[in-house]
């Protein structure tokens, strides 16, 4: 039975990537409604994605001296007032100014979680806490779609941020009635330019943290990339019609949910190294299979189907494994490494969804090649990390 922190801690994690692309079947009614073009639309994503990489870097320095309630309780009233000027407004240019607002609030709720976790627990008990984190932040922009399309059958575009709102002021009395405060004032660190600059450098110089984070955001990066382009893949390449898009979403979404709780469990008896590095072999083997097949002219859906669905259930154990092995050694600014955590995997990840929309071909080759890719520096970053572990024990 999970601690009922924990949910709250899960259902926080939602907030942002649900507010990433819960709007992106609006797109049409966006654009008729505003009098914008579909490129104005589509940079309002852009600028969310943005500000949500850059909001992770202020989030963690305030969580470490503040503690973690606070900071949380700001970014939540910073994401409803921006979320109801998204639904109010009548300007593209202010709906994309009002997303780069959403983003700097709905950051706090993918930063702080990370640090309430390894507050209560040690790392292995992190990584299974992580597991299910993961499983929120890779369904969500997974299903959000989904969920924002059957919204336009009841109301405009606008209603999407309408429900956002009522999400996020359930989320906020909730986190002011239950949630505790877990960092104690004598762990707090001074909010110093100096000390909050010296606290990334050291982040940035330290290998494991460094090369953990990049192996769990190139993982993301893969997912973001498979988000981003396997709508063109499916229905403009293999004909699949776009009432039963959503299954096949689902299908590689429960992949993700299966392997990520499976993760969970093997943590009883596995150590996070293990699982991290089997995972990232078969991430690595399963995106490179796929590639093959494409260059092959062997590519068929069912196949397709098969290489995202072992990607994706990879992935289910990458990223919590190489999230708790790269806060373990943290304590002392576990606020700040969740923050440059985030903001590095996010940056990834954008990365990706721009390279595979900027890749045109009438065959699967954008999608496969950058998971590929995603997956092999993943694979890459993970072998020095661990090897790094090695050497330090040694």
């Amino acid at each position: 039975m999970l601690p009922g922190w924990l949910i709250l801690m899960g259902l926080l994690t939602a907030m942002g990537p649900l507010a990433i692309d819960m709007y992106l079947p609006a797109f049409p009614s966006i654009v008729t409604d505003l009098h914008a073009s579909q490129g104005q639309v589509e940079r309002t994503l852009a600028s969310y994605l943005f500000g949500l990489a850059i909001a992770q870097m202020f989030y963690g320095p305030f969580a470490d001296r503040y503690g973690r309630k606070k900071p949380l309780i700001a970014g939540l009233v910073i994401f409803i007032i921006a979320s109801l000027g998204c639904a109010l407004t009548d300007n593209v240019d202010h709906l994309m100014l009002w997303r780069i607002a959403q983003a700097f609030g709905g950051a706090s709720g993918m930063v702080v979680p990370r640090a309430v976790i390894r507050d209560n627990f040690d790392t292995r008990d992190a990584s299974k806490a992580l597991s299910m984190l993961l499983l929120v932040m890779g369904v969500t922009p997974i299903l959000a779609p989904i969920l924002g399309g059957q919204v336009l059958l009841l109301g405009s575009w606008r209603l999407i941020f309408v429900i956002m709102i009522a999400a996020s002021s359930l989320l906020l009395i909730g986190s002011l009635w239950t949630m505790r405060e877990t960092l104690p004032a004598e762990k707090r660190t001074p909010l110093e330019l100096g000390t909050i600059a010296r606290n990334y450098r050291d982040l940035a110089r330290h290998r494991r943290f460094m090369c953990y984070t990049l192996a769990g955001g190139f993982g993301s990066a893969g997912m973001f990339a498979y988000i981003s382009g396997s709508p063109r893949v499916f229905i403009e390449i293999f004909d699949v019609p776009p009432q039963d898009f959503g299954f096949l979403f689902g299908l590689n979404a429960a992949a993700l949910i299966v392997a990520s709780q499976v993760s969970a469990r093997l943590l009883n008896r596995l150590t996070p190294e293990f699982l991290l590095k089997r995972a990232q072999i078969s991430l690595a083997v399963m995106t490179l299979a796929g590639v093959g097949i494409t260059l092959a002219g062997w590519i068929t859906l069912p196949w397709l189907m098969l290489c995202l669905m072992g990607f994706m259930a990879s992935q289910g154990f990458v990223n919590p494994n190489a999230a708790a092995l790269a806060l373990a050694e943290q304590g002392q600014r576990l606020g700040v490494a969740s923050a440059l955590m985030g903001t590095v995997q996010m940056l990834c990840a954008a990365t990706a969804g721009v390279a595979v929309s900027a890749w045109q071909s009438g065959t699967a080759l954008p999608l496969t090649g950058v998971l590929a890719v995603c997956a092999c520096l993943s694979w890459l970053f993970g072998r020095v990390a661990l090897r790094v572990d090695v050497v330090s024990e040694c």
